[in-house]
């Protein structure tokens, strides 16, 4: 029996109309509609330009592009559909990868949109870019156009910048000078991506049916280096790639001071994989790169002679400090920032008194306060661990290794010392360089320092101190929070819990481009109100050096020299 269609009669034009048809039309406007609300209206100091943006928190947190805050400047103004205005304050910035977070000011309960999953789009599938093209949405009501994916894990090499859009999202659908930091939404109206970037070059400024967005995988992996408030940083592996001529992807040039150099990656050996992703050409190898951080720890699998070697490796910075602070004008390969037409009224974004507080400047931040806001909460389970600052005199740990070795470690204001395996190891303090003692660790007695110092200073033991942002814990853990200190050459990660702020251990490196000590704590072990780890497991280089386990500690009366 053949199957029947009823068909809707449109009452203005009386032809049928497949129902299908009207609820999928249905479906999109009430998308359209529900999307609206989170979609941001940015403008420049003096109104002569600006953006798009998309509320992502109810406390005002909105993504945007870098070349549109660059022209806003520290505090703007921000349309939403509702017909107001907002004060909003820059965060952080990602000048590399053109993202940037705001923060708008004045309510804690914003529309926002919810965050998707990029990596499961596909070509074909249909998307909605919603923004504020050519500053056309006067009353902030946004435009919307509707389109199709029309590639994944797209690679854009920088338009005479250091811009550089990785592993990002082309699509047809319209994208216009002025759409620059807006949402790209699925179909199912969750935001996979930032619209940024067109390729308009020799066909004038307007759509030409290829536009791109940063992906929302890749933003995820830095909102929060964003939320500290800095100028954030890419990642490089200090080695070039290129194709062979049997298709493998060969390394072709390494820095000899990179640790991927000292973890034996040598020219001629080829990619495996690289962050758990298999490398299969130039393109995808820079993708894969493109999407991390400066100073995340990743897997990286490579061949040679039929060998395979697993490693793991803490990628460096890919500019310099100077690189990032300098000026990068809009170029024509993306949607810039439109001159407002003269005849319209023109928001002026002045810092409003009352909000003049949440801007603070420091070197190398786009904005210091909301780093501070960062330290406070993940130092917070800190105090948990009793009154280190009181605990003056020499700190004596004792115990046996995993291995049945006793030891005992003195951490002295004057020095550190380690009895362990029938030898004597010792670090001195004042004016001496840290050394690598034990040999091959790294570092530890100048590391247990650093512990000491931590654990009893804060921030005031060192020159420089931040919130970092959150990485994998060793590269293939659980995300922790990581905060950075500073002292003369020397360099700590500490790594937090994210739960419970609880601290798991840290990365201390000496100077740059040597090997880290890693130290990791597990277990409490209570004395004297304060709670000390019940095993100081220690790495570096890839091998562990032994895993301390402390049974007793006591503090003892340093004597005066």
């Amino acid at each position: 029996m053949a199957a029947t269609m009823t068909l809707a009669v449109l009452p203005q034009t009386g032809w049928a109309v497949d129902p299908a048809v009207l609820a999928a039309e249905a479906k999109r406007i009430g998308v359209a509609s529900r999307l609206a609300p989170s979609v941001v209206a940015i403008f420049s100091r003096g109104g002569q330009g600006g953006g798009s943006g998309v509320l992502i928190s109810p406390d005002g947190y909105a993504l945007t592009n870098f070349h549109v805050t660059r022209g806003a400047g520290t505090f703007m103004k921000c349309g939403l559909n509702n017909g107001q205005l907002y004060d909003a304050v820059i965060v952080g910035i990602d000048p590399t990868g053109d993202v940037a977070l705001v923060k708008l000011l004045g309510r804690d309960d914003f529309p926002h949109a919810v965050l998707g999953d990029s990596d499961t789009l596909r070509v074909g599938d249909w998307t909605f870019a919603m923004g504020n093209p050519f500053l056309l949405a006067t009353d902030f009501q946004p435009t919307v156009t509707y389109g199709i994916v029309s590639g994944v894990h797209r690679y854009q090499y920088p338009a005479g910048t250091i811009l550089e859009y990785t592993d990002c999202i082309q699509v047809d659908t319209s994208i216009n000078p002025g759409n620059s930091g807006g949402p790209l939404f699925s179909a199912a109206g969750q935001l996979v991506g930032i619209n940024g970037r067109g390729s308009f070059e020799k066909r004038g400024r307007v759509n030409s049916g290829a536009g791109y967005a940063i992906s929302i995988n890749q933003i995820k992996l830095f909102m929060d280096h964003l939320r500290s408030g800095r100028v954030v940083d890419h990642a490089t592996l200090g080695a070039t790639v290129t194709t062979r001529e049997d298709g493998a992807v060969v390394v072709d040039g390494i820095l000899d001071d990179s640790e991927a150099f000292r973890r034996g990656l040598r020219e001629g050996d080829e990619i495996v994989s690289f962050g758990k992703r298999p490398v299969r050409s130039v393109n995808q190898f820079k993708n894969i790169l493109g999407i991390y951080p400066k100073g995340w720890k990743l897997p990286l699998v490579f061949r040679r002679d039929q060998s395979r070697t697993e490693t793991l490796l803490r990628l460096r910075g890919l500019h310099r400090a100077s690189e990032l602070a300098g000026p990068s004008k809009p170029k024509p390969g993306r949607p810039g920032q439109p001159k407002r037409p003269a005849r319209s009224k023109t928001p002026v974004a002045k810092p409003p008194e009352k909000y003049k507080h949440l801007h603070i400047k420091k070197s190398g931040f786009a904005n210091y306060y909301f780093n501070q806001q960062e330290q406070k909460r993940t130092l917070a389970g800190m105090s948990r661990l009793g009154d280190f600052a009181g605990a003056s005199g020499a700190w004596v740990l004792a115990g046996k290794t995993a291995a049945g070795e006793t030891y005992q470690l003195t951490v002295a204001e004057t020095g550190v010392g380690l009895s362990w395996k029938q030898k004597a190891y010792f670090q001195e303090l004042k004016s001496a360089e840290p050394l690598d003692e034990p040999k091959g660790s790294g570092g530890l007695l100048y590391a247990m320092h650093m512990w000491r110092t931590f654990l009893a200073q804060r921030d005031k033991g060192f020159g420089e101190f931040y919130y970092l942002g959150s990485e994998p814990l060793d590269g293939v853990g659980d995300r922790v929070d990581v905060v950075i200190s500073e002292l003369g050459n020397v360099r700590c990660r500490w790594y937090f819990d994210r739960k419970e702020a609880r601290l798991l251990g840290f990365d201390s490196q000496r100077q740059e481009d040597v090997d880290e000590c890693e130290v990791r704590f597990s277990g409490d072990n209570q004395s004297s109100g304060r709670h000390w780890p019940r095993t100081i497991l220690v790495r570096s280089a890839g091998k562990v050096l032994a895993s301390f386990g402390v049974e007793t500690v006591t503090i003892r009366a340093e004597t005066a020299k």
